[in-house]
């Protein structure tokens, strides 16, 4: 009996002896041990972050947002090259884009007129909108009318650009905190820019004779671009696009042209040719020689990946186009 006691004595102490080795070889983990584990493994997998989700309607705000927003946002545009947004009707993905964003930025002053409804909408429903022109002075917008509209095409100004950056900078921060010093670091560095394209910009204007800086276009786009640089500001159509050019329209803007012999007319890349064709036949028929003096980008910048692609890339193109066509 002893012996058998001894016998059974013997196989616990070795399997003790084996599940504590096993132990020890990390094959059975504690709770701490589990714990610990777990920890490592839950918070530094891959070390990604969450980015902030933005939507924009414009290419031009979304130009404007990834360069204030840089690795910490991601950012999905409505409008890409070529898009008219005083037309532009949002689809149902549209929408649903909207909703699922952290922040919306929007151009304001009824540039999309015909999304008012929808930014009202989602933000009831708790998304952060935000309009990029709302802390312009009233005093430097362009009155269109006596009714209190004001044209929408601020972006062609640049020092207005950088109101609509810091306005950027703002819902980023107020919705990210914790990131605010870079987004406050990548603004600084946005306004250096924007300041040297304003600077590069007078110069350029200044080298057109004074008798042809008229800047002749389909629609009335370039108001604060004339303003700020020094050119009078002429089109076919209004602000809008949304209303259509008349034959009237057209023979007195070529009676203006012929008299004033206006050496170039230009197209913009968000517009039909049509109407500028036409009006440069108008003039012709007249007996002036007027030339079509390239393309413009009006409300939308250029194709993603390319120097027109960005909104600097976009107006240092226009500003040379204009200055080497009417010099």
């Amino acid at each position: 009996m002893k012996d058998m006691e001894k016998s059974i004595l013997i196989a616990g102490i070795v399997i003790v002896a084996i599940i504590a080795g096993i132990s020890s070889a990390g094959l059975i983990q504690n709770g701490n041990d589990t714990n610990e584990m777990d920890v490592a493994n839950v918070e530094n997998p891959t070390d990604v972050s969450k980015k902030v989700v933005v939507t924009t309607t414009t290419n031009v705000i979304t130009d404007l947002v990834e360069h204030i927003g840089g690795d910490n946002v991601e950012v999905t545009g409505l409008m890409g090259p070529g898009v008219d947004p005083h037309l532009y009707r949002p689809s149902a993905s549209d929408v649903k884009k909207l909703q699922d964003a952290d922040i919306v930025f929007y151009n304001g002053l009824d540039l999309e007129g015909k999304m008012g409804d929808v930014f009202v909408k989602i933000g009831r429903e708790g998304t952060a909108v935000w309009a990029v022109s709302e802390n312009i002075p009233e005093g430097s917008l362009l009155s269109l009318d006596t009714a209190g509209h004001f044209d929408p095409h601020i972006w062609w100004d640049a020092e207005l650009w950088m109101d609509a950056a810091k306005v950027v900078a703002t819902g980023l921060k107020q919705y990210d905190p914790e990131n605010s010093q870079t987004y406050d670091t990548n603004l600084e560095k946005f306004l250096i820019q924007l300041q040297n394209l304003d600077e590069y910009t007078l110069e350029k204007m200044d080298l057109i004779p004074g008798e042809q800086r008229v800047l002749v276009t389909a629609h009335d786009a370039f108001q604060y671009f004339g303003h700020a640089y020094g050119l009078e500001e002429m089109a076919i159509q209004g602000w809008s696009t949304d209303s259509e050019a008349g034959i009237r329209e057209i023979q007195n803007l070529a009676d203006e042209i012929t008299e004033r012999k206006i050496k170039a007319i230009f197209v913009e890349t968000s517009i039909s040719p049509a109407t500028i064709e036409a009006l440069k036949a108008a003039v012709q028929d007249k007996g002036h020689d007027v030339v079509i003096g390239g393309e413009l980008f009006s409300d939308a910048i250029g194709e993603k990946e390319t120097h027109e692609g960005t909104y600097i890339g976009a107006f240092t193109h226009n500003v040379d186009t204009i200055a080497e066509a009417l010099k």
